[in-house]
């Protein structure tokens, strides 16, 4: 550990989220109907078990009970969980609150589908009629409607439980910019007391009986209503990279540059990339099959295995990092794939820090909000941020205390 008469401890934070990854209901999780839910350890005893040992010696099994993971008395990184104080259970709320930003209203959700009114609209700006109209899986209604979406050109439009508005539409009848078009219309019609969270174009490919979602998928966010934790660290002269789905939750805001990801694997390679290029500042990766191919499915087999294939990279992820590195795995929700719910779910999220210079074993606790994580990277990086948050860097890396006094 090093002295006070460092000048910097840390030029980098990289975050990794690990979509839909909870950790236990919340306080008011049956407000959600949500009670009992519990992603990671209902998965895990779906499955007879996970092999995680890499996330086991940072200290997984500290954080609670996980079948198949050992609670390590002497883990090599520090661990807790967070919950969330912002009104809602999607990805938008879970990460602006992340980086400081909590939604204190909830957005606005559609259990029957989507007025008529808003149908018409939107079918007036596109110049053509839609398809579906009600909440749905994604896969699922393009096994429904995809036949006729190719005879009829009309775009598919479903919701789910969660504050969403999305269009479906195959790649050969719709090019994938015609699509993006589409939703951005579909976003300046979404105002007011009809501002969804998110837009959200699905393009999709393939012959009937075998269509299959591809990886252009979009976000359509609302813009931030304040500053994060991103937005002051690009202020601070920082570079910040996000991975994945990020620049589209943030709609850009506070992010150096954006880096596409099509898989969890592919995500990672990225996050490889990015940490070998060495820039100060900060990584923000979103990796998100595990709530969109796993969570959502209701599929804890295929949920295990992707998460042992993040595991297993781990140690590749650890090899590459640098001393003034500090790396955190967290998520942005729960997605319990055990449940009757094929949508989001209301939880705690974990919380794992390591690093050369991040004290290993300190029990992090169960942090009030998501933005503590935010509040901690300013902390750790050194830049001033006007956000929610109570900084942990102290008990994670003790002798930035030292530092700061100098």
């Amino acid at each position: 550990m090093p002295t006070g008469n460092d000048k910097r401890l840390f030029d980098r934070s990289i975050v990794i989220i690990l979509d839909g990854l909870g950790v236990g209901e919340l306080d008011d999780a049956k407000d959600y109907g949500d009670a009992g839910s519990n992603t990671l350890a209902n998965t895990a005893k779906a499955v007879g078990g996970f092999s995680l040992p890499n996330l086991e010696r940072l200290g997984l099994g500290r954080i609670i009970d996980i079948e198949g993971v050992l609670a390590v008395l002497t883990p090599e990184g520090s661990f807790g969980k967070m919950a969330e104080i912002s009104a809602g259970k999607d990805s938008t709320s879970g990460h602006l609150e992340m980086m400081g930003l909590p939604i204190e209203k909830p957005f606005p959700v559609y259990p029957k589908g989507f007025p008529s009114e808003i149908i018409s609209s939107f079918e007036e700006r596109i110049g053509r009629r839609v398809l579906c109209n009600r909440p749905a899986s994604g896969t699922e209604v393009i096994k429904e409607f995809g036949e006729e979406h190719l005879k009829t050109k009309r775009p598919i439009v479903y919701t789910s439980a969660d504050s969403v508005f999305q269009i479906a539409a195959h790649k050969d009848v719709c090019p994938v910019e015609e699509l993006y078009e589409m939703c951005r219309k579909a976003r300046d019609l979404l105002r007011g007391k009809d501002e969804v969270c998110r837009v959200i174009a699905r393009p999709f490919a393939g012959e009937i009986g075998g269509f299959y979602r591809t990886p252009e998928r979009r976000d359509f966010s609302l813009e931030p209503f304040g500053k994060t934790a991103l937005d002051y660290a690009v202020a601070s002269g920082l570079s910040v990279f996000g991975v994945g789905k990020i620049s589209e939750i943030f709609m850009g805001r506070g992010i150096s540059e954006s880096i596409h990801a099509d898989s969890n694997m592919d995500g990672i390679d990225k996050i490889l990339s990015l940490i070998e290029r060495g820039e100060r500042g900060i990584i923000l990766a979103n990796l998100v099959d595990f709530d969109m191919l796993w969570g959502h499915r209701n599929d804890p087999l295929g949920f295990a295995k992707g998460l042992e294939a993040v595991d297993a990279r781990i140690p590749e992820i650890m090899s590459c990092l640098k001393e003034n590195d500090a790396l955190f795995f967290s998520a942005d929700h729960g997605c319990d794939p055990t449940t009757e719910s094929t949508d989001h779910s209301r939880e705690h999220v974990p919380l794992l820090a390591c690093g050369e210079r991040i004290e290993a074993g300190i029990d992090i606790g169960i942090r009030k909000s998501f933005a503590d994580l935010g509040k901690t990277i300013s902390e750790l990086l050194d830049f001033e941020a006007d956000i929610l948050g109570e900084s942990f860097a102290s008990l994670i890396a003790p002798s930035l205390k030292g530092v700061i006094e100098a």
